[in-house]
């Protein structure tokens, strides 16, 4: 009888004498093997220390300060569990090479993340270069590139393509349909599918631990309790209400935390120091170059704040009203709530929109005014949450159903999108003249009457430029 192939069994089972063991201190013991441990050990992977999960919500949330290196361990030990416990059905054929691609995908499915996580993308970028089709997704599989070749990595050249389809199958499910056999692997790390994914567990519940929101669902049983039918990682239909609740923590979070008007302040701020900077930094220069790109993470915003060049002098001032806070953030005027029908056909709404309405006699611009269109939904663009979620009643049932949210608990909402409209003055002297141009675009956009922030005296305290953020 040949030797045992220790790789080829599944992780429970293997001996640990070869893993590293990092102690996370959101799911434990963290056991990372040999090839993993060459990616976390590189200098690219490990500048994910020094780059914020959340941004610039820690000014908001001072617990906020984990980083994209905690959140990419986590999701690698939730990815290998996930598919270590489908592995004991002997019948779906899993492979070492299998547990290795999910593991390496969780482990660098966010190694492309530029500065400061989604205001870099989301915000800067689309200034910097308009209809750019740059994404973190693409710029991890250039890094995954990268990281293999300087550092020399031994990785098969299909197990590595594997990994980098996993992580762009999310957005470009064409993907998979090389695939013939165990697609329902691509579900694990970012599933397009459904939205279901061990990327999500890890993120919604370090959140909501650093930033003191409950936490809603029960991780063990969503991870436990599954099965695949027809290739496709299903649910037992007595969790359908834990996934109903995984996504409303989600909007919660984005509701209390990720959009934050405070949050959005200081972002929009942000977006602003980033472009100013960037012609003598040559921020956006590198943003499709891993050699160059791997070099940038969040110590560029101290970087700008303690210069002394007259070329950075603008950025650096606002960075300091920035850290002051207070009266020096981006003033919140108001913000409208788009109605639910019409939300399908909403399209933003942009400074010049608010300056055209403005009173004749207003000195107010559009370099005076930031608008900050936001959605927050349910499932991540999905119209329902549970449409594209399958469920099966018993484990020895082969057949898969779907769940209406109407028929799970008297806590569901027919409406899955919100549309908000927010509108900042860049100084605390023009919120009246902001506010009085966005109520009157409101009136003439959606035939209503202004809706006005806080309490009855909301006018009077916006006028004052004290209005709370």
């Amino acid at each position: 009888m040949g030797a045992l192939n220790e790789d080829a069994l599944p992780r429970s089972m293997q001996p640990r004498r070869r893993d590293k063991v990092i102690l996370d201190n959101l799911h434990g013991n963290t056991y990372v093997d040999p090839l993993s441990l060459k990616f976390v050990d590189s200098l690219q992977f490990q500048r994910l220390r020094d780059i914020k999960q959340l941004g610039l919500c820690y000014l908001v949330y001072p617990g906020a300060s984990h980083s994209r290196f905690e959140h990419s361990l986590g999701v690698y030990k939730l990815a290998r569990m996930t598919v270590e416990n489908l592995a004991k059905n002997p019948e779906l054929g899993i492979t070492a090479s299998d547990i290795t691609t999910v593991s390496l995908a969780g482990l660098l499915h966010d190694v492309g993340h530029g500065p400061f996580s989604h205001v870099f993308d989301n915000e800067f970028l689309p200034r910097i270069m308009p209809g750019h089709k740059w994404s973190h997704e693409d710029m991890s599989t250039r890094m995954i590139d990268y990281i293999v070749d300087v550092n020399h990595i031994d990785i098969s050249s299909t197990d590595l393509k594997r990994v980098k389809d996993m992580i762009l199958s999310s957005k470009n499910p064409s993907l998979i349909e090389e695939y013939n056999e165990k697609t329902f692997l691509f579900d694990i790390v970012a599933n397009g599918r459904n939205s279901i994914d061990v990327d999500k567990f890890d993120y919604i519940l370090r959140d909501s631990r650093a930033c003191g929101i409950t936490s809603n669902f029960t991780l063990g049983r969503l991870m436990d309790n599954i099965k695949v039918i027809d290739n496709e990682i299903c649910y037992l239909a007595t969790d359908a209400m834990e996934v109903w609740n995984l996504f409303r923590t989600r909007a919660d979070l984005f509701r209390k935390i990720y959009t934050h008007r405070k949050v959005k302040a200081l972002e929009l701020m942000l977006a602003d120091v980033l472009v100013l900077s960037d012609d003598y930094l040559g921020i956006s220069a590198g943003v499709f170059d891993p050699e160059q790109f791997w070099k940038m993470d969040d110590s560029l915003l101290k970087a700008i704040e303690t210069s002394d060049v007259d070329e950075l002098k603008e950025a650096r001032e606002l960075v300091w009203r920035m850290k002051r806070c207070g009266q020096g953030l981006y003033q919140f005027c108001n913000e409208y709530l788009v109605p639910k029908e019409k939300t399908e056909h909403f399209k933003d709404v942009t400074a010049k929109d608010i300056v055209c309405c403005a009173k004749s006699g207003a000195k107010i611009c559009e370099d005076d005014i930031v608008v900050s269109n936001v959605k927050i939904d349910l499932a991540c663009g999905k119209p329902d949450p549970l449409s594209g979620v399958h469920f099966f009643k018993e484990f020895d049932d082969s057949v898969k159903f779907t769940v209406d949210r109407q028929n799970l608990s008297g806590f569901y909402s027919d409406h899955c999108v919100d549309r908000i409209v927010r509108v900042y003055a860049k100084k605390p002297e023009l919120v009246e003249a902001v506010s009085e141009a966005f109520e009157a675009f409101q009136l003439r956009t959606y035939d209503c009457k202004p809706q006005l922030h806080g309490t009855p005296d909301g006018k009077k305290r916006r006028k004052s430029g004290l209005i709370s953020t």
